[in-house]
């Protein structure tokens, strides 16, 4: 059996991080995954899911730094589902992705991001080409 999830899409708020009795951090945040088709009419239509994702330890401290919302970013983790009782007294169930590995993608994260190295431009293009 596997419980395996892999989400790309943007964070919906900053990340939160708080600190377990132990010292250990967990961070939460919610991340938009949106899809898009045509309908049977022609038009684009898109849906977004927004999804809750729990991050510990240093994985938690690493998105807490450098993650903000807007931010786009992979995450690979696990589903867990936990049962809540809401303000009127109704059972419900929320899932939750426990990410056991984040990717930054370029420019979303507070750090420098790398300039891309220019192509050389090539002057010794020949004029006789082949075709």
């Amino acid at each position: 059996m596997l419980n395996k999830v892999i989400l790309i899409g943007r964070l919906g708020r900053d990340p939160e991080v708080r600190y377990m009795p132990n010292g250990e951090a967990v961070c939460n945040f919610s991340v938009a995954t949106s899809e898009s088709w045509k309908d049977k009419n022609g038009q684009r239509q898109e849906a977004t899911e927004w999804h809750n994702v729990t991050m510990y330890r240093k994985l938690a401290e690493i998105a807490g730094e450098y993650l903000k919302q807007g931010s786009q970013v992979y995450i690979e983790g696990k589903i867990k589902s936990r049962k809540y009782t809401d303000k009127n007294g109704v059972e419900r169930t929320a899932y939750d992705i426990i990410a056991n590995e984040m990717k930054m993608f370029g420019g979303n994260a507070q750090t420098p991001a790398q300039k891309p190295q220019p192509a050389q431009a090539k002057d010794d293009i020949s004029d006789d080409v082949p075709f």
